[in-house]
């Protein structure tokens, strides 16, 4: 899903997406055009989160952009053929994705379509059954996170005099806002009785800690560096020998000697 922004002399989209069992807020991009490279840069990193997932349910609006991302980031080098040759690409066999549109009348939503884009309903419903949580297609849940955020972050908010300059100052309260909702402050519906029934976040409903963090643990975490890796050398090209130097020639007319 998207978040529109208003900055000074600017207009900022920012695409969300979002866990539907753990509510974890899984990435985040912004952009000042709304263009397929947005939708293509939110779901490259969605497809580094699903890296261990074998059957995938994606649910999206109406926006024309998501499904052709959608199946450009799920998609797997295979060698079909023997011998020299590319490798051919392709689509995860249990990828589905439902489109929720949403038709408003004066403010208020009046008709609800619902339909599977990619992949077989049987499958779409079985994955669905898997989600907790969950029981039609719908993207509320990314809505109220969109919600969560424009009333955390100052620059979000319809009318404020916090309007953003730049893109790096939103990007940066985005990750802000995102990693603290993860991991510091306990989800209600995850904490209610029916779901855990004690304090709990999205990070800990994902299995990534086993504990709330506190702000101050968040920001003191420190990441490990990416392993090294030797740089390739520059190809050194062999040198012939050195022409002799010799008398320059002079250039131009010779001078009239009288």
């Amino acid at each position: 899903m998207r978040i529109r922004a208003k900055g000074r002399k600017l207009v900022i989209w920012m695409g969300m997406a979002i866990d539907a069992s753990s509510r974890l807020w899984m990435a985040g991009v912004v952009s000042v055009r709304r263009d397929r490279e947005l939708a293509e840069r939110l779901l490259h990193h969605v497809r580094s989160c699903c890296q261990f997932v074998q059957g995938l349910l994606v649910c999206t609006d109406g926006w024309s952009a998501y499904p052709k991302s959608i199946i450009n980031a799920f998609r797997e080098k295979v060698k079909q053929t023997e011998g020299r040759g590319r490798c051919c690409l392709v689509v995860w066999p249990e990828l589905c994705i439902a489109t929720v549109i949403k038709r408003t009348k004066k403010k208020h939503v009046v008709e609800i379509t619902r339909k599977i884009t990619r992949g077989s309903l049987e499958k779409a419903q079985e994955l669905l059954q898997m989600t907790v949580g969950c029981k039609e297609f719908n993207t509320s849940i990314t809505l109220r996170f969109n919600a969560t955020m424009r009333e955390r972050l100052a620059s979000l908010t319809r009318k404020c005099r916090h309007a953003v300059q730049r893109l790096e100052t939103l990007q940066a309260g985005m990750y802000l806002i995102g990693c603290t909702y993860n991991f510091c402050w306990s989800h209600q519906e995850l904490s209610s009785s029916r779901q855990y029934g004690h304090p709990m976040t999205p990070a800990m409903a994902a299995g990534l800690t086993d504990h709330i963090w506190q702000v101050s643990e968040l920001l003191c975490y420190k990441i490990a560096p990416a392993p090294w890796v030797e740089p390739r050398l520059p190809r050194q090209r062999k040198r012939s020998d050195p022409k002799p130097i010799g008398p320059k020639r002079p250039r131009g007319r010779p001078r009239k000697v009288a």
